[in-house]
């Protein structure tokens, strides 16, 4: 079977969708992955919106003969791959090609944790308990463990946390439950199948660094497909470091409190210690108060209790440690626990180690706990020696990795020296279907007014879509602020709109509401920049405050500017500059998602226009009709409205 016999006017697409209308990008994708696959080379593709960039890697590699594993960036893409798209095109290409779907072990319930969980009852309230014998009803009757499949429970209810299992505290085939063990069954399906869909922080944890129980998928595989592929530099950044967490110590602590409970109870000294090492991770994260901050490890001098904090959670898990080396053999939930301890202990020390100039250590300080990393400035060499381990063909897929059209960026993000390169631009008549809107006249972007002036120069485009609007700030703060703004305005103007807000349930919650709700107004930060899709009027106009630029204070990036600086390299042009191109045309990637859709975006950021680096950012955006006048943007609007009303 040919590629144009599958994509041709009168070829096996045409015939099974009605509305299949022949996109010459989307076959010279496809045909630039066969080549890849035959040749087992490295492919780097950039497939604008509305190319079928999904449908164009998945014909060649079902129809290659070999396995392949498809790496996707979020949960929601790997479930649609699953259940959805790959079974579409098995179907309509007659291929006996079998399909698996494997997400990380802390997805799928695990038999021995729910067990341990019933017995203790360490909930902190009711809604907990319920969601505990919720899950437990799922656990008799489901054949796959996923969590998302779990009725009434949401995926982020903490009962998840107490039934689940992770790599530190899984007891392997020491676990009584081994042989109905969700994630082995996952595994073994993974294993046997032609085509495994995975996400990439899945892929490193587990695939990639060989996580016991899944060696045996990458050596096998012969094509490796990652889609949305611009994400891979940071998930590989986070897996080729080191992190320890606050909540793995607590973790630790009460798994060896509650074994010793069941199987050493007259040793007392055993769950003390794990009490008192529970407390001094707990007291490592009071040490910053309730700052939520990121700091490299040689600014810590300027908080004088974190050493001594530090070294005593240390000396707490070397005490642990040596109670459970006496216990260990009467039961093999304590010899795990023992062992975690130990790698524990190892990793804090290492990470106490003076940085060197292949890693940064740094400290993560959240509302939830503090997290300790130690992360490898150039992950390229890392990446490529993973790459040549076995000849397969790689392909780099997603709708942003070029920046004003060329790769270099994501090439040396990960060391594709010799990988092809292709752009395909997005079928899309952009500039018929909108309108990019840069206000004049706006305020430095550091200035204390400037998201108020955001909103000043967004009120009358809201006006005139009625909503409809994604609004994307740079910033938790400042789309707050912007979130008091905008709801205070509405009132002003007895306008009674929904508003919605990230953070004010699950994104899928969130997106559900917006759809549904007339002349809904979302406000948003990173989360909802890339990977969403509402089409139609619904979502009319996107707000984008400021270019995205990493935050000055992130101490990797900083670390890597640094690096960069001393080999004589231009880091703002080299590395933050394609960073902040890359993610505004993720966020401008929001507003028009069908042939049909019409809109304004609006990037409120003057830089874009009045900076000489801006150019790049602005040639790198899709190629809409673009103004700095209201009155145009409002004419564009007008007219399209019409057409459409007109049309219907």
């Amino acid at each position: 079977m040919t590629l144009d016999e599958v994509f041709a006017e009168g070829g096996l697409f045409a015939a099974a969708f009605p509305d299949y209308k022949l996109r010459p990008q989307q076959r010279e994708m496809a045909q630039a992955v066969a080549e890849t696959i035959t040749a087992k080379g490295q492919l780097i593709a950039e497939a604008g919106t509305g190319t079928g960039k999904t449908f164009a890697y998945l014909v060649p590699a079902l129809l290659s003969g070999g396995k392949v594993i498809v790496s996707t960036g979020t949960k929601t893409l790997q479930d649609q791959l699953f259940q959805r798209d790959i079974p579409t095109v098995r179907d309509v290409l007659k291929v006996p090609v079998t399909i698996a779907l494997l997400k990380g072990r802390s997805n799928y319930v695990c038999h021995y944790r729910l067990e341990l969980a019933r017995h203790e009852g360490r909930f902190l309230n009711k809604e907990d308990v319920v969601h505990l014998h919720a899950v437990e009803r799922y656990a008799k009757v489901t054949q796959s463990g996923d969590k998302a499949a779990c009725p009434g429970v949401p995926e982020n209810a903490p009962v998840w946390s107490f039934v689940t299992s992770t790599r530190d505290n899984c007891l392997g085939q020491d676990c009584p439950n081994h042989k109905d063990c969700f994630v082995l069954k996952a595994r073994k399906e993974a294993q046997e199948a032609d085509v495994v869909v995975v996400n990439h922080h899945l892929f490193f944890a587990d695939v990639w660094l060989r996580d016991e129980g899944a060696g045996e998928l990458l050596p096998a595989c012969n094509t490796v497909i990652f889609d949305e592929a611009h994400q891979l530099p940071d998930v590989a950044s986070l897996f080729f470091g080191e992190s320890v967490t606050t909540g793995q110590i607590i973790e630790l602590a009460r798994d060896a409190r509650a074994e010793a409970i069941v199987v050493a109870k007259e040793f007392v000294m055993l769950p003390q210690a794990a009490e008192a090492l529970e407390k001094a991770a707990k007291d490592l994260r009071l040490v910053f108060k309730s700052e939520a901050i990121r700091l490299p490890q040689h600014q810590l001098a300027a908080y004088p209790d974190f050493a001594p904090a530090l070294d005593e959670v240390i000396e707490r898990l070397k005490n642990l440690n040596a109670l459970l080396a006496k216990q260990a053999e009467r039961a093999e939930e304590l010899e795990k626990c023992q062992q975690r301890a130990e790698a524990l202990i190892a990793a804090l020390v290492r990470w106490q180690s003076t940085e060197h100039e292949e890693a940064v250590h740094w400290i993560d300080v959240s509302n939830f706990g503090l997290m300790l990393h130690a992360t490898p400035l150039n992950i390229a060499e890392l990446f490529r020696k993973q790459l040549n381990t076995h000849p397969r063909a790689w392909v780099f897929a997603s709708a942003t990795l070029a920046v004003n059209g060329k790769f270099e960026h994501f090439k040396h993000e990960l060391g594709l020296w010799d990988a092809q390169t292709a752009l395909w631009d997005s079928p899309f008549d952009y500039k018929q279907q909108a309108v990019l809107y840069v206000p004049p006249a706006m305020p430095d972007p550091n200035a204390p007014d400037y998201t108020r002036a955001v909103i000043d120069a967004a009120w009358p485009l809201l006006r005139l879509t009625h909503g409809h609007a994604f609004m994307l700030f740079t910033s938790l703060r400042a789309m707050r602020e912007a979130h008091e703004l905008i709801v205070a305005r509405l009132k002003e103007a007895g306008l009674d709109w929904p508003v919605f807000l990230q953070g004010q349930g699950s994104r899928t919650e969130i997106l559900d509401n917006f759809r549904r709700a007339p002349n809904a107004v979302l406000v948003a930060s990173q989360t909802f920049w890339e990977g969403i899709d509402v089409k139609g009027q619904q979502l009319s106009l996107v707000v984008i405050d400021k270019m995205p630029f990493a935050p000055p204070d992130d101490p990797v990036l900083s670390a890597r500017i640094e690096q960069m600086k001393k080999a004589g390299r231009n880091a703002f042009m080299e590395y933050q500059l394609p960073y902040a191109a890359i993610t505004l045309k993720q966020g401008a990637g929001r507003l028009i998602r069908d042939e049909t859709d019409t809109g304004i975006l609006m990037i409120a950021d003057n830089r874009l226009v009045e900076k000489p680096y801006g150019k790049m950012v602005w040639n790198s955006l899709p190629p809409m009709y673009r103004t700095r006048d209201t009155a145009n943007v409002q004419r564009f609007f007008e007219v399209k409205r019409q057409h459409g009303e007109t049309e219907n």
